[in-house]
């Protein structure tokens, strides 16, 4: 789970006000009480293992629609691993939900554009990719882990 810098953020949130609208000394009418705006979303910095985290998305879309057309009973197991990491990775940040969303749809949407049938290359293409992303897991895993 990534850990953003929680104090910025607090600070940035408290420190985001808005100035009140033509108010001067001049005017006999009191000015309209100060309101409190909301400050648009800040989006953290990303993390250093941002694009491996991508390519992984990507792997899981393509082994999730892989496994699902070489099996006989269709499996979501990829799908809700996806699902899950996305929700842990990005709990409050829409771009990078999105943009890990993205890769995951484009790495199904490939495939499903190039096999409509579990041939051998279908079948040899997903050990391929679950041995990548094995491999990519691991590293980030092993690099960038708590």
């Amino acid at each position: 789970m990534t850990v953003a810098p929680l104090i910025f953020r607090i600070l940035l949130a408290g420190t985001a006000l808005a100035i009140p609208a033509g108010a001067t000394a001049q005017e006999a009418t009191p000015a309209p009480p100060e309101t409190h705006a909301t400050p648009p979303p800040v989006e953290d910095k990303p993390p250093p293992y941002e694009q491996r985290l991508i390519r992984l998305a990507e792997i899981l879309g393509s082994v999730h629609y892989l496994r699902n057309l070489c099996l006989n009973q269709p499996e979501d197991g990829w799908r809700r691993s996806m699902q899950e990491l996305i929700d842990k990775e990005t709990a409050d940040e829409p771009k990078r939900r999105e943009r890990m969303t993205a890769a995951f749809n484009r790495g199904y949407r490939t495939f499903a554009s190039v096999y409509t049938a579990c041939t051998e290359p279908a079948t040899l293409a997903e050990e391929r990719y679950r041995a990548e992303g094995a491999t990519l897991a691991s590293e980030i895993v092993a690099r960038f882990g708590n």
